[in-house]
């Protein structure tokens, strides 16, 4: 049975449930999982909510209009390391502004993915990483162990620098069974180093018993069109880089190769990001158009994506004028 034959099965067995009853998906087993998650999109990774609350861009109303504009899960980014203490304890108060986001993302319909994004600070410092993200881990697994299976773990965002594939699959040793102590049916999100690459998925070392993971990649490929003219990187002089069909043909041939690894290996498979820089000056026909390239051929292959990102940059939701950006919306939603 191929990969997509266990989603569209997975699938048919709950077409009846709710929007989020992933809740309901046999313990254990991470295809289910995958079945109940489409369409999704990042949120509040860098929303001035988490240390003010009354400052918040992102409102509570928010995920209504996401699940109504046609997306069922949301990727809740976190930098937590910023609200911990000496002895690496969460601050209560942030602590209570997560329960309201996850309360309010799950009453909305939509299932929610906890990504833990201090990806930057792990790679930096592996060996000072270590221990703080194992102590996130401790106190959201214990915090979260009664939330429904529509709430999932995303162990650590884009590991890369020295976080290689030797380091990260020593971390990923370390810090699973702290996760698995308080959480032993939850859905876990893993993906590899070099920024969760595609090309290092055969490097990720997973406990064979444990079908429980959901393995992601992030794709922004070809990254002198995604990100010409991004200041955080060494395109930001680059301007007017067309997507050409040579490009869309990698794009079909690269997600391809995520789907053949995910069959021979028997692991479902994310999409994580995905998305071209909004700020570039770029044509938006052109970031429609890889938009709607990269999501027609990852939905060829059965596989749940979720875009990068709600608000900030790369955006399909302009806060600001408190409407869609429906190009790109209807790239993601719309008819293929």
């Amino acid at each position: 049975m191929t990969i997509c034959q266990k989603l569209k099965l997975a699938l048919a067995c709950s077409a009846a449930l709710l929007p989020v009853a992933a809740s309901a998906a046999p313990a254990g087993d991470a295809f289910a999982t995958a079945a109940h998650l489409h369409r999704g999109v990042n949120v509040l990774g860098y929303d001035p909510l988490w240390k003010d609350p009354a400052r918040a861009r992102f409102q509570p109303r928010h995920f209504a209009i996401i699940r109504k504009g046609g997306f069922d899960f949301i990727r809740l980014v976190l930098q937590a390391f910023d609200h911990m203490d000496a002895t690496n304890r969460l601050d209560p108060e942030w602590l209570a502004t997560l329960d309201r986001v996850v309360k309010q993302a799950s009453d909305a319909g939509l299932s929610v993915i906890i990504d833990e994004h201090d990806f930057n600070a792990c790679s930096d410092d592996p060996d000072a990483c270590a221990p703080k993200l194992k102590a996130f881990w401790q106190q959201i697994g214990e915090r979260y162990r009664t939330a429904p299976k529509s709430v999932l773990f995303e162990l650590l965002n884009e590991p890369h620098g020295k976080l290689d594939a030797d380091r990260w699959n020593a971390l990923l040793a370390q810090i699973l069974p702290v996760v698995r102590a308080s959480n032993p049916q939850r859905t876990l999100v893993i993906g590899p180093t070099n920024w969760n690459s595609l090309s290092k998925l055969d490097t990720l070392k997973l406990p064979p018993s444990d079908h429980n993971i959901l393995v992601t990649f992030h794709y922004y490929e070809p990254f002198r069109f995604t990100h010409q003219g991004a200041p955080w990187t060494d395109n930001r002089d680059l301007h007017g880089i067309p997507l050409t069909t040579a490009d869309e043909r990698r794009i079909g041939a690269d997600l391809a190769t995520v789907a053949a690894w995910s069959e021979a290996n028997k692991r479902p498979v994310l999409l994580g990001e995905f998305g071209a820089f909004d700020k570039s000056g770029t044509p938006i026909a052109d970031r429609v158009r890889y938009t709607a390239t990269v999501r027609r051929n990852v939905e060829a292959h059965g596989l749940p994506w979720a875009y990068w990102q709600f608000d900030g940059d790369f955006i399909v939701y302009d806060i600001n004028h408190d409407t869609w950006v429906e190009p790109i919306r209807q790239a993601l939603v719309g008819k293929p």
